[in-house]
């Protein structure tokens, strides 16, 4: 299948997104809505009947990476912007993307290779733009960054989301591990009685972990295939990998919260199952290249022409994702981190 940057193409009218939390409005995190697609067609449901809609024996991969306070002030040549720390290489290697503000995503002026800019007091050198993706440079500082983080940092937030919101906001309850820039946010409306309430299912959970970079960089031209993505760090555990490949041969569905799950177990799928690993990774699930590791896919609704849509369609197929996608606008379902979550059982629609 030729995928082309139309294909992620779909209307959606102004204010559908999720401007805050649902405990912003007094409600629980998991008062969200729960749009479930599969060759049946689409259901509404609220999120808190999602125990009830799986089955005995499937299992749920979730991404235990913690979010970072990875919004840092700067200041360069051309006066004060936004640093967004991306994907951390090492102590003091970083992948970065400098914003005017959370609404203005660049450039910035006076910015370049072996410009010095200070972010919260420590010097940052820009070493080099990212080939293929001018708006990221690898930057390196002169000490570590947790420290500035720690004392100057605040999660990332874009336009839409109009207050500063405290990091426990971008956590989800299964956050373990400090490393994401962004929160993994398809894991957002769960909660420890729905947890337990999986549990007493027969529904079992069993975690990974993918550092997420910045947002879901919109694809451009024809050939998608040849678009860069940047490297996230990831680790499948043994007890992970063991527990996925078992579930498939007993029969058990097995179904990834979020697209980060399904990049991490695509960067290990062998054919046959999944294999402990740790690394980097660069995988770019789309038809044709990946998508069988999963069985469904629980996530949030992704921007027009965002290349999370290509994986969509990779794992449950073109046609079910853009029939979904005009029943979420049909229903006004809310969009991004704090907005609506949708289910992909594909069955028989799988790409």
């Amino acid at each position: 299948m030729t995928l082309r940057a139309s294909d992620l193409r779909f209307e959606r009218p102004a204010g559908l997104e999720a401007q805050r939390p649902p405990e912003a409005r007094g409600a629980g995190r998991s008062d969200v809505r729960l749009l479930v697609s599969s060759e049946r067609g689409h259901a509404h449901h609220a999120f808190e009947e999602l125990p009830r809609l799986l089955r005995r024996g499937d299992l749920l991969v979730v991404n235990d990476s913690g979010t970072l306070p990875a919004a840092l002030p700067a200041e360069g040549p051309g006066g004060r912007f936004r640093l967004n720390l991306c994907t951390r290489f090492g102590p003091r290697l970083w992948l970065v993307e400098p914003r005017r503000s959370a609404a203005e995503p660049g450039p910035v002026p006076g910015l370049g290779a072996a410009v010095t800019v200070a972010v919260g007091g420590t010097p940052v050198r820009l070493v080099c733009a990212h080939p293929g993706l001018p708006r990221l440079w690898f930057a390196l500082a002169e000490q570590p960054l947790e420290p500035v983080m720690r004392a100057v940092g605040e999660p990332i937030r874009y336009a839409y989301v109009r207050q500063t919101l405290p990091l426990r906001a971008y956590q989800t309850v299964f956050a373990r591990r400090p490393g994401s820039a962004e929160m993994p946010s398809a894991g957002r409306p769960f909660t420890e009685p729905m947890l337990r309430a999986l549990r007493q299912r027969g529904v079992g959970i069993a975690p990974l972990t993918l550092h997420t970079g910045v947002s879901s960089l919109e694809l451009e031209g024809d050939a998608l295939e040849r678009s860069t993505l940047f490297a996230e760090a990831f680790e499948v555990p043994p007890a992970t990998a063991q527990r996925v490949n078992h579930a498939r041969a007993a029969g058990g569905r097995v179904i990834a919260i979020g697209t980060t799950v399904v990049r991490a177990l695509e960067s290990v799928w062998d054919g046959q199952g999944v294999r402990p690993a740790r690394g980097f990774t660069r995988r770019f699930v789309r038809p044709g290249n990946g998508g069988a590791s999963v069985d469904g896919l629980l996530t949030g609704l992704h921007d027009p022409g965002a290349s999370h849509l290509a994986m969509l369609f990779a794992v449950a197929g073109k046609p079910l994702v853009h029939d979904a996608y005009a029943e979420a606008v049909a229903h006004a379902y809310l969009w991004h981190e704090f907005g609506d979550s949708h289910l992909l059982l594909p069955g028989t629609a799988r790409a």
